[in-house]
Formats: structure tokens, C-alpha cells, sequence
């Protein structure tokens, strides 16, 4: 049983319908000696209205089960569902619509569009889905986030921070069933890190948005009600109301085994 962080309280589940799932989910790369095994059958369930850390050492299959789950990737085994969908049953025309429509996406390297300002990129996937953006909602969450007067402005006129700021307004300007981050605050140093967290942590306790990120950083998974860890491909462990020092006590006992 680990000890709640600091002024949190003890997780109490909003819901215990999953947003998102794997059912003996497979990922295979190669044939015979040189093949690799980067799922190994995995089984998860992503409750709705949680933030969720995926952990494990490089190489253990973390990257891969978000990409798997979120649709940028497929698996060669097993299946992945977001809410009812099965994703090895869409074309890809259906799964472009869905990860456009359904999914958030924050990334390490902040994937703006360089010619479009602050404004233009938070919009551009409610744009492109041919949506209307909720201007009440555009305007309280680019308040919430310190955007307002840096909306004219473009991504070279941005620092890291603020850039990863309109990453996350982006991904929660749509109301998305479920964000996914993959290290998205790798490139941060601790003050802008600990914004964004702060901005996940907020969007799960306030707007009853599920986040799920994959990260190597123990201060970034203590916001996260639960960690996944993952060792070669396969669960290994999981925790919920995380400390540092309960995932760093978790992380090294991997390491030790591996």
C-alpha cells in the first residue's frame, strides 16, 4: 500500500468503465532470429476519468503499448478498443477519423505547425474534422493555461513550455474521450514540467478527462493515480496513489530483475 502524495487524497474511482483496453495484445517485429517481442500478450484496462503513468526500463514495451492503444500503430496480436471500438477492425480512413475525433495527443517534440499561430494549431484538429469550435470552452482553456495573450503569436516565438501549452490546449480544446502523452514533458525543464502535469492533473479532477502518458520520469508518474510498469513486453507491476519514492523503490526492483 503506497502513501498518498502530498496534499492528495486517497484515489476514490470516479468510474470503473474502461476509456480504452488491451486483450492479450501482441506487438511482433521480425521472424525467427531476429524476431522481438515488444508486447507479450498484454491485458490493461484504462479507467475513464483516471490519469494513468506508464513506467519501465528502455526497451520494455511502454512507447509501443501507447502507440498500439492510441492507434498510431497496430498490433500483430490481440486486440485494443477505445470505449466499444475494436481498433483491428477500422480501415484506415476510420481510424484517421477516430484519432482525430475521439483521441488527444501530446508529444515530447510538441508537433505544431510552424506557419500557423498559437490559435490556429489549438483548432487545427476541430478544423479539420469540419467541427465548430466552442469558443466558451476555447476561451476558458487557453485562460486556464496562460495563452490569452500569446494566441497571435507562432511556435518560433514560443518558449518550450508555453509551445507544450498549446500542445495540451490543443488536445483538450476537442473533448476528447482520452489524451495520450508520450513523454511529453521530456523536453521541459522542471518548472515548465510541472506546469503541464499540473495541467493533465487538473483536466482529470475538474473536466473528468482520462490521460494516460507514458514517461521515464518518477516526479512526472507521482501525478498520475495509478503506474503501469512494464519489463520485456509484459506487466509486471502497478500502484496507485504513487509517491517518488514508491516508484523509484518499484523501478529499481525491475531493473535488479532484468
Amino acid at each position: 500500500m503506497t502513501t498518498p502524495t502530498p496534499g492528495r487524497a486517497a484515489y476514490q474511482p470516479k468510474h470503473t468503465v474502461p476509456a480504452a483496453r488491451a486483450v492479450k495484445l501482441r506487438k511482433q517485429y521480425g521472424e525467427g532470429e531476429t524476431k522481438v517481442v515488444a508486447l507479450d500478450d498484454v491485458d490493461v484496462e484504462f479507467i475513464r476519468g483516471e490519469f494513468t503513468a506508464i513506467m519501465g526500463p528502455s526497451g520494455s514495451g511502454k512507447s509501443t503499448l501507447m502507440h498500439c492503444m492510441a492507434g498510431l500503430d497496430a498490433g500483430s496480436g490481440g486486440q485494443a478498443f477505445i470505449g466499444d471500438t475494436d481498433l483491428s477492425t477500422l480501415k484506415d480512413k476510420e481510424m484517421t477519423a477516430l484519432r482525430r475525433d475521439r483521441l488527444g495527443f501530446i508529444f515530447q517534440s510538441f508537433n505544431l505547425v510552424p506557419t500557423l499561430t498559437a490559435a490556429e494549431n489549438i483548432t487545427l484538429p476541430t478544423d479539420i474534422a469540419g467541427n465548430k469550435v466552442d469558443e466558451e470552452w476555447f476561451k476558458e482553456v487557453t485562460n486556464r493555461l496562460g495563452l490569452a495573450n500569446r494566441l497571435t503569436h507562432r511556435p518560433t516565438e514560443l518558449s518550450g513550455g508555453q509551445q507544450q501549452r498549446v500542445a495540451c490546449a490543443r488536445a483538450l480544446v476537442s473533448k476528447p474521450e482520452i489524451i495520450f502523452g508520450d513523454e511529453p514533458t521530456g523536453n521541459l525543464d522542471s518548472n515548465s514540467s510541472s506546469e503541464v502535469l499540473s495541467i493533465l492533473r487538473t483536466a482529470v479532477d475538474h473536466d473528468n478527462q482520462t490521460v494516460v502518458v507514458v514517461t521515464h520520469d518518477p516526479k512526472a508518474a507521482s501525478y498520475a493515480d495509478r503506474v503501469i510498469f512494464l519489463a520485456d513486453g509484459r506487466i509486471v507491476d502497478e500502484m496507485r496513489n504513487p509517491t517518488i519514492e514508491s516508484i523509484l523503490g518499484v523501478m529499481a526492483g525491475i531493473e535488479r530483475e532484468s
